[in-house]
Parts: C-alpha cells; structure tokens; sequence
C-alpha cells in the first residue's frame, strides 16, 4: 500500500458511522462497516497529506472543485453522514486561539467581499432563488410550503415582531433585493429605506420600487452602514437579515454601535443571522471561496455586547430547520438548471457551488451551525406586546 493510500485509509475510516466505501486511483475499493456501502468516495489520484492535517474541508473541498474526488451518494446526505460523528474534521472547529488575527474590516475591503459574492449577477441567482429572490433563511409554516411561501412568510413573520406602525421609519440593512422593504411600506405604510453594497442588488430594487410606484415610501442607498450612521438620521425600527456575518469579528461591536446610533429611544431592532456554537475562525473554504471577510458569531458573543448600549432582549428564536429546508430546496433548484449555469460559468464553479450549498444545508441539519433571530429594543420598551400570540394570528 502506497504511503498516499495508507494515510487516507487510516484518515478517513472512522469519518462516519454509517457503512461507506472508498475507490482509490490505482482501481483498489475498501468498504468500511458492515454491509452494503451507503455512499463511495471515489479518489481519482491522491490528496496531499499536508494540506489535510493543515485543513481537511478546506484540502477535500478543493479536491472536489477540482475533480480529483467524486462522490457517489446524494452529496448533501454523505456530509450529513460524516456531521453525524460528532469525531469526524467537519465538527471540529478552528477554534480562536489569538487576539492578534482579529482586525477591523475596512469600508472598501467590506465592499469589494460584498461585490465578490453578491454581483455574480441577477441572472444567476433567480436561477435557484424564488421570485422575491431572498437569499436568507425562510419560514416553513408547513411542511409543503413552496420555496416562495416560505419567503414571504419569513417576511410577514419579521414585520410583525417589528410591531411596525403606519409611518414608522425602517432601516434595512442589507436589504437585499429589497423584497421585505417593499413588503413593509405596502403592508404598514411606514416609510422604508434599505442599504446595500451589492450594485446587482441596488438596480434591481430601483427597478422594483419604480413598478411598484413606491418611489414616495420606499428608497435603497448604495452604501455601507457604518456611512449611514453618519449622517445623523434616526429609525423607529432596525432590521438587518443576514447581514452581520459579513462585519467581521472585529466590526460586531461596530454594528451594534452603528444600531444604537440609528434607532430613535425606545426603537425596536431585530437581528436575522447564522450564528455558531463557539467563537471559531470558520470554515477556510467557505471563507476563501464563498465568501471571503466571512465571520460567524456566536450567540453569547452578540448578546454580550448589547448590553453595552442599553440593548434590551425581548424574543429571540432559533430558525436552524427552517434553513435547512431553504438550503435543500436551493441546492435542488440549483441542480435543476445546472445546464444553464453551465452556459457562463466553468465546471469547477459548479462543483463549488454544489459543495457549498449542500454542506450548508447538512450543517444546518446535523451540523455545528444555527440560525436566530433576536429581538431587542434601545431602551425599555413597554409598549410591545406581552405574548407571542400576535405573531402567529
């Protein structure tokens, strides 16, 4: 057995419980467990022993990319299988060891991250996306609710723990397409603006304010929040859905400044994010490939500052299945028009895109990651109701 072969059959055979097999280059097939192999790894030559115990996801994650691994299996339910062993490399995280590596993100580098995920283009993404083209977590309210109803429900579900009130002023930052502000000054008349650093995203939502002859309630900026708080304006309501994980470590306590001065005494924020277990550096694939400037917080780390500035917690909700099921149906929608996807972009973008979207979907299910919502207010607010019942009428 070859040094490669040996050190790869000695690394990986304990990655999952469930029965497996492994097809090595030179044509040698190993099964371990009992039984009939659930799923194969298939090594078309061998992987660098190095750069696995440097970063495993990152080493076969651009193995993948690169075609030098297939897998042979439903790919999304072969990383749930590997999540499932709570030994395996995809739960052990990178751990923050040092206060040296933390450093603010910057203005221009904060958009030209954002320019690199975000501006793939329009045209790309409504080819996975729903029709309000909402890149963020839905709300199932049942189990066969479309991928549409399920955005729209997440948006009727954040505007009515907003408590909005006809001509409120609500700030959306990282609108978006710009669906939930629509939705807000249609719904509540109050009068909406949202922020973005995705020029993609800001053209669309013009073009949609126009159509929807909103131009008198409804505005989008090209611009960063930290240049908002700026200008002295003030909100009776803060959003921000998906937004913080891509301030940086660094920036949290920025962001939650940058909160505090936008929302008018007794306001009312609300907080969409993916949110970690422990305080850990990330995935280094996801962070160099998807996307880069990419930090996950965890929730004690977010709920740590607001105190800071008077932040008073009122609701907050984990939504982790309801971003599993979001992330399924996008990495189906994805492999449904692959073909066309195809047409602009090269194989190894596709191989990136299907790892991508089905390791966040097995993360979601079985994995170390969570999505939460956290309402609070700027001050106490006695105002807001007492129960949950009004969310759910």
């Amino acid at each position: 057995m070859s040094i490669e072969k040996f050190f790869l059959d000695k690394y990986l055979s304990n990655i999952s419980h469930d029965t497996f097999a492994i097809e090595y280059w030179d044509g040698d097939r190993k099964i371990y467990g009992e039984g009939d192999p659930q799923f194969t790894i298939v090594f078309r030559e061998p992987v660098s022993k190095k750069k696995v115990l440097d970063d495993p996801s990152l080493a076969f994650g651009e193995a993948y990319m690169d075609g030098i691994i297939e897998i042979e299996g439903n790919l999304r339910e072969v990383l749930e299988s590997v999540y499932k062993n709570k030994e395996s490399f995809l739960n052990k995280p990178n751990i923050i060891k040092t206060l040296a590596k933390i450093i603010p993100t910057s203005i221009n580098q904060q958009k030209e991250d954002i320019h690199y995920h975000y501006d793939l283009g329009n045209d790309f993404y409504r080819l996975w996306l729903d029709d309000t083209m909402s890149y963020s977590c839905g709300y199932f309210k049942n189990k066969d609710d479309s991928l549409y109803q399920a955005q729209m429900n997440k948006i009727h579900y954040i505007l009515r723990k907003l408590n909005l009130r006809e001509g409120d002023k609500l700030l959306d930052i990282g609108s978006g397409w710009g669906w939930l502000i629509i939705e807000a000054a249609k719904l509540y008349g109050v009068n909406a603006t949202g922020i973005t650093l995705s020029k993609e995203q800001y053209d669309k939502t013009m073009a949609r304010i126009a159509e929807e002859g909103l131009k008198d309630k409804v505005e989008v900026r090209l611009m960063d929040y930290r240049e908002l708080a700026e200008t002295g304006e003030k909100f009776d309501r803060v959003v921000s859905v998906g937004m913080i994980e891509h301030v940086g470590k660094a920036n949290i306590p920025k962001y939650m400044e940058t909160v505090d001065r936008l929302l008018v005494p007794y306001g009312v924020s609300l907080l969409h994010c993916i949110t970690g277990q422990v305080e850990s550096e990330g995935n280094r694939w996801i962070k160099k490939y998807i996307f880069p400037g990419g930090y996950i917080p965890s929730v004690r780390e977010l709920v740590a500052v607001m105190p800071d500035f008077d932040f008073h917690i009122v609701d907050v909700e984990s939504l982790r299945l309801h971003y599993f099921n979001t992330l399924k149906h996008w990495s189906e929608n994805f492999d449904d028009c692959i073909d066309e996807v195809r047409k602009k972009y090269d194989e190894r973008f596709i191989r990136m895109w299907r790892m991508y979207l089905n390791a966040c979907a097995a993360s979601f299910h079985y994995g170390v990651v969570d999505i939460h919502q956290f309402l609070f207010t700027k001050g106490l607010n006695n105002d807001l109701p007492m129960t949950r019942g009004y969310l759910y009428r």
